[in-house]
């Protein structure tokens, strides 16, 4: 017989050893996340050597599917020279403005003598100086009368050097290239022989936020205006004048499946920021994951419905594959026939309400199927609550009434990828420059990554996009700021749109 003690180290050892095996685990994550592959895909063949180990899973299937998805802060340097910012040889494009009276008759106009306007401009790999040329006329029937010329063209800025394509090339590099305006500041100087400070960047992307403002209200009115939207977040560093250190902030995303995407700029994650995000009378449904300040901006909101994400279970699951391998098979491939047929939906362009229909007659007898090995699974109480997949049956079953709400509506999608595809831009871009300089900064950001990221969606040129709407936005009203979506763009240009 073994004595008090004996048994009290054995039950000392036994929990240290699940303690073990529980940080393992853990780290064995880490890893994969650092240095494996970051796609959950998986094929058939890969989930049979899983259904052939020996664990038991709580049923078996015979299809086959195949699961969808998934610079150090630069060093202070010496300023140049102020003087000779453009070079000498830089190629000069005239444009010569004459009033539309010298146009009809010129016969009739004599040129007395000229004003020369100068703005720096930009088209691809090089830059051009535009030099507005506008030329005076005195009639020759009225040679006394005053002289005549061409007004300036409407500009974003009086006195302004940036024209519209160089601010179109600016905000292309850093919001889709992802080049901070330091490394651009360096590739003008060295390769084209332009210095352009960075403080001048910087106010000169302030100015096109500011110009793009109304475009960015239309378009967050577009995403709203279904009743079904699709919401994440994602933390971005940012500086705090006076402390010397970066703040956390969160540019979180609003996006319309089919539709476009908007970013918000908050300087918190709390749920008193979807009260900014979400209007007050906004009536629908928001797709979202399991985080707790979604709950709480919903509560009390009955005409607000929460939706789940089918693809944070699977993230889960998958995560657990390698402890419990052929249950995480079992389980994955019930996953994967639902991704099945949402993906035949979506290559046979099938609309709501067939979605629905095919939903309701393929997806939820699965869906149902699921779900009792799921509460079969946590009731035998096999598997540790902080074990990988204790974690994933806690999730799934904790949410699974918001994982079915796809199933009654042919608009919802089975997850928020989408969402969160919109978000992977910020975080390339956030590698390379690293944080946004203030808070204010934040929301100019938001602005111009919307921008870009509908033009993305629309199939557009950002280039092309900006430089026309920067050239038009000084002549237009604000009942012309919807022409000027990226939306109308792409359907004025005859542009096909990219699945979003």
């Amino acid at each position: 017989m073994k004595s008090a003690r004996e048994k009290e180290l054995l039950e000392i050892i036994a929990q240290r050893d699940q303690q073990i095996a529980l940080l393992q685990q853990k780290i064995d994550l880490l890893v994969r996340k650092v240095f494996g592959a970051s796609s959950e895909k998986l094929d058939g063949s890969q989930l049979d050597l899983f259904l052939l180990q020996s664990e038991d899973a709580p049923g078996k299937t015979e299809a086959s599917s195949t699961l969808e998805e998934a610079e150090p802060s630069p060093s202070r340097r010496a300023v140049p020279p102020r003087s000779r910012r453009l070079p000498d040889d830089l190629p000069v494009v005239e444009q010569i403005l004459d009033p539309a009276e010298v146009s009809a008759q010129p016969e009739q106009w004599r040129c007395i003598g000229q004003e020369v306007s100068e703005q720096l401009d930009y088209e691809p790999a090089r830059f051009l100086r535009r030099r507005l040329v506008r030329r005076k006329y005195v009639s020759r029937l009225h040679p006394r009368h005053a002289p005549i010329m061409a007004a300036l063209p409407p500009v974003l800025q009086e006195r302004g050097m940036a024209a519209p394509g160089l601010l179109a090339q600016i905000i292309g590099s850093k919001f889709v290239d992802h080049v901070p305006l330091y490394r651009q500041e360096q590739i003008y100087r060295t390769r084209h022989r332009v210095w352009l400070p960075r403080q001048n960047l910087v106010r000169w992307m302030e100015l096109a936020a500011d110009w793009l403002k109304p475009i960015y209200q239309c378009i967050q009115t577009g995403v709203l205006a279904d009743g079904y939207v699709q919401v994440d977040e994602t933390p971005i560093r940012y500086l705090a004048p006076g402390n010397g250190k970066t703040k956390q902030g969160y540019l979180w995303t609003t996006s319309r499946p089919g539709g476009d995407a908007v970013y918000h700029w908050e300087i918190s994650r709390g749920a008193s920021c979807l009260n900014n995000i979400i209007p007050a009378n906004f009536a629908g449904k928001i797709q979202c994951d399991a985080y707790a300040a979604y709950g709480s901006f919903a509560r009390g909101k009955e005409r607000i419905e929460l939706l789940g994400c089918m693809a944070h279970v699977r993230r889960k699951v998958y995560e657990a594959r390698e402890q419990h391998p052929r249950l995480a098979g079992w389980l994955l491939r019930q996953i994967g026939h639902l991704y099945r047929i949402e993906r035949q939906l979506r290559q046979s362009r099938s609309g709501c309400q067939l979605r629905a229909v095919v939903r309701a007659h393929e997806a939820r007898p699965i869906y149902h199927r699921l779900h009792r090995a799921f509460v079969r699974l946590k009731m035998k109480r096999r598997f540790l609550p902080r074990s990988r997949m204790g974690l994933a049956l806690e999730y799934a079953l904790t949410n699974w009434k918001l994982l079915g709400g796809y199933l009654e509506d042919g608009r919802v999608e089975i997850d928020n990828n989408l969402c969160e595809n919109a978000i992977r831009p910020t975080a390339i871009g956030k590698k390379n420059w690293l944080f946004i300089g203030d808070a204010e900064a934040g929301e100019r950001s938001a602005i111009l990554y919307t921008v870009v990221e509908c033009c993305r969606r629309r199939g557009v040129d950002p280039y092309a996009y900006l430089r026309d709407v920067l050239t038009r936005l000084p002549n237009a009203t604000n009942w012309q700021v919807a022409q000027l979506t990226p939306e109308a763009w792409a359907q004025q240009s005859n542009i096909i749109p990219k699945a979003a």
